[in-house]
């Protein structure tokens, strides 16, 4: 199995959050409301870099559904309401079960070996406290079930969804206790797919991706206290 396209899941990023990661977050935090235009200029002055960084996060941004960008107007910001949130989240459930169910069934010594590397990783993550470097630790270790799953049309589905939930992905690690209940629950997809139990392991990937009514509320007062810190 080739992961060359992989993150090192043994090494956890310290660097400090990318210009898309700062005006996600003012996304999602209510700084930039829905319907905004993004102005190029204004955003490089307050971030102190030229325009064309901002141009690229803005392009990141439009491939998340977090931004709108239109010929001769710039760029907006797209209002994901809680309905359509929800029937994202679970599409990718659905779609990461299968993921995790072909790799049951088709992990190598050495795919496993990786993937308990990512465990560990998501472990130390952790233990950082930062809910963001967390994030990214957590990303690797879904996208080594991915690779192991072998199936190259679900792996470009779920890249596609999961540029537009990513966002949320990453805000809702935030909530209180979110991170431990995450890396027992990678322990529980962990155990499935070396184990080699199909059933198992998209049960419990289901489970992991799948917003539950609590973990939804939670999200959306995340949100909301998020925007009301941000306009105090």
């Amino acid at each position: 199995m080739v992961y060359d396209d992989l993150k090192g899941c043994d090494v956890v990023s310290t660097e400090p959050p990318n210009l898309r990661d700062a005006i996600e977050d003012r996304i999602l935090t209510g700084v930039l409301r829905p319907g905004t235009r993004l102005d190029e200029a204004s955003l490089a002055q307050e971030f102190g870099v030229s325009r064309t960084p901002i141009r690229q996060a803005l392009f990141q941004l439009a491939a998340t559904g977090l931004v709108e960008q239109f010929p001769r107007r710039g760029a907006f910001v797209i209002d994901t309401g809680p309905v359509r949130l929800r029937e994202m989240f679970e599409v990718m459930a659905e779609l990461e079960a299968l993921c995790a169910r072909n790799a049951a069934r088709r992990a190598s010594q050495a795919d496993l070996q990786h993937l308990a590397t990512c465990h560990e990783a998501c472990r130390v993550a952790a233990e950082s406290g930062d809910s963001d470097t967390y994030y990214y630790a957590n990303e690797a270790f879904h996208e080594a079930i991915r690779v192991i799953g072998g199936n190259d049309f679900l792996h470009l589905e779920i890249g596609r969804l999961q540029k537009r939930l990513q966002a949320f992905r990453r805000l809702q690690l935030r909530a209180r206790a979110r991170v431990g209940a995450s890396l027992a629950e990678h322990g529980a997809i962990l155990n499935a797919i070396q184990a080699g139990s199909p059933g198992d392991a998209a049960e419990a990937m289901r489970s992991h991706v799948t917003i539950q009514n609590d973990q939804f509320t939670d999200l959306i007062a995340t949100l909301q206290r998020e925007k009301a810190h941000s306009a105090a």
